[in-house]
């Protein structure tokens, strides 16, 4: 593959990255730009997600027809890492988990019809949206065969019962996609539906508090008892539940790793100052060579993540699922993000520890990544199955 960005993406990657560092890094530094749960508060979202739209820097991932920007996955890759050396980017520019996810997957598989209803009150900013997947145990966590909630089928509608947690955004959400067993198959016993906040039959148990600071909406848990859902909100076929989540997955996956990058970098970018001015010993930190061996590891390990996470966006414009490459990606950027909070944190001493910069967020935030969207172990698992079954052709290059 060729590393050089396109033309257009290289454009909105500039255009993306003077108005972070223009409008969203110095509100950083206020605590009247936080809500209580630790992100933007919502009024200032709403005033900087208009100049957003107006610059032209709205919904990149979505297409031009339906009031996006139309990028391919490679060039939202390094637009997306610009967004996120802000702590408040993403959201800005309607590229934000999981509504990002959602929109991706609508557009991909939902009828022209469940489009204009669903998806494009997403795409327009006016309603944001849910995924609830997530179950307590004995329910579904990475392993989805485990799905306890059902759905069972009454003419044209269907009834659904059980619960979920864990599922994010769900406190302000309108728009929600469930998953719900349909049918004991192992592979084709999952379907797909789209419920509005206002239909009856569900409930907001409670939100769950988490030891990091929190997407909009939280991460809540759900109760379903008797909720009634047309057939015509049902995505894709009865039993295509698992494939609609794979297949959002491998995209979702990805962009959480290109914000991580971006987060990774910002955090590079705070050690690189302070240690560039502070002294110690007679000469500057950035002169120490334990320092030098901390800020290159971390440099490497970004970059690393870098080219994991652009082939696999390079295959997923190619039409291939990725499922490799996504899970390598992830893996490394996880794991990347909270050693690069950990260096830039050390390096910083009490300074980086304090709220004095936006590293103690960062780290708090960053201990999530290795979990969200599969853990570190369940891709391992899953690259060894796939190692143990292509020998060499496991690395093929086609």
């Amino acid at each position: 593959m060729d590393f050089t960005l396109s033309d257009i993406g290289e454009i909105y990657r500039k255009r993306i990255k003077e108005f972070v560092d223009k409008e969203l890094i110095p509100l950083e530094k206020n605590p009247d730009s936080f809500d209580e749960h630790e992100n933007i508060n919502e009024t200032l979202l709403q005033a900087l997600r208009g100049k957003a739209r107006q610059q032209g820097l709205w919904s990149l991932q979505m297409p031009r027809e339906r009031g996006g920007q139309g990028l391919h996955v490679a060039d939202m890759a390094p637009c997306y890492e610009e967004m996120n050396r802000s702590i408040f980017g993403p959201v800005v520019f309607n590229s934000a988990a999981p509504d990002d996810g959602n929109m991706i997957i609508l557009n991909k598989m939902a009828t022209t019809a469940q489009k204009d209803r669903w998806l494009q009150p997403i795409i327009d900013g006016a309603v944001r949206s849910s995924f609830a997947m997530t179950e307590p145990p004995p329910g579904c966590g990475s392993d989805p065969s485990m799905m306890q909630t059902r759905a069972q089928r009454q003419g044209d509608h269907w009834l659904i019962n059980g619960t979920k947690h864990f599922i994010t955004g769900a406190g302000v959400a309108a728009h929600f996609i469930l998953i719900a067993r349909t049918s004991d198959d192992s592979r084709k016993g999952l379907t797909a539906f789209m419920f509005h906040k206002d239909d009856p039959g569900w409930e907001i148990v409670r939100r769950i508090p988490i030891m990091g600071p929190e997407e909009h909406g939280g991460h809540c848990e759900l109760r379903f008892t008797n909720l009634r859902i047309p057939d015509e909100n049902r995505v894709m076929n009865v039993g295509d539940g698992l494939k609609l989540t794979q297949i959002r997955l491998g995209t979702a996956r990805l962009t959480h790793c290109m914000r991580w990058l971006g987060l990774s970098k910002r955090a590079l970018e705070i050690a690189n100052d302070y240690v560039s001015h502070r002294e110690s010993f007679g000469s500057k930190m950035a002169d120490h060579e334990g320092v030098q061996w901390l800020l290159g590891e971390a440099a490497m390990n970004i970059q690393i993540g870098r080219l994991l996470t652009m082939h696999a966006a390079w295959k997923l414009d190619q039409g291939d699922f990725a499922r490799k490459e996504v899970s390598m990606a992830k893996v490394v950027v996880s794991e990347t993000l909270h050693k690069a909070v950990d260096t830039a944190i050390q390096l910083c001493g009490a300074r980086g520890y304090s709220k004095d910069t936006p590293l103690e967020w960062m780290y708090r935030y960053a201990r999530q990544a290795r979990l969200v969207d599969g853990a570190s172990e369940v891709h391992k698992m899953v690259l060894s199955k796939n190692l143990l079954a292509e020998g060499s052709d496991f690395w093929q290059w086609g």
